[in-house]
């Protein structure tokens, strides 16, 4: 196991508000990712810190988002995410306050699942 990134299904970047850039990547968390190597033993969940990664790498790639790591904000992980989830990555680039804002959840049926959020700040 040497992948690091999950599939992209789909992506989806509102830029109206030039101030306040978006996009919405729906992906395949796969399990075969390295992160899920030793957390936990037998019950494999996908770490926080690889959450966060995700978030700012894909927060560069689509919304130009800072690349300097100042800290975060607000940081809840409140449902694991197992291997084989498809998730749903809303991300709001904030400029102006150089804050990231991010949110993993997930569908099942009727049912939406919260997996994690908070606000990361990139400066520049």
């Amino acid at each position: 196991m040497t992948k690091r990134k999950p599939t992209i299904i789909s992506t989806e970047i509102d830029t109206e508000d030039q101030n306040q850039p978006s996009v919405v990547i729906t992906m395949r968390v796969d399990d075969d990712i390295l992160d899920f190597t030793g957390h936990f033993l037998g019950h494999p969940l996908l770490p926080g810190v690889t959450q966060v990664d995700w978030a700012i790498y894909y927060g560069q790639m689509h919304l130009q988002a800072n690349s300097i790591f100042q800290g975060m904000e607000v940081l809840k992980f409140q449902e694991p995410i197992l291997p084989n989830t498809e998730v749903e990555l809303e991300l709001r680039w904030v400029k102006d306050k150089e804050k990231l804002y991010f949110a993993f959840s997930s569908k099942q049926g009727e049912s939406v699942s919260k997996h994690s959020s908070g606000r990361i700040l990139l400066g520049q």
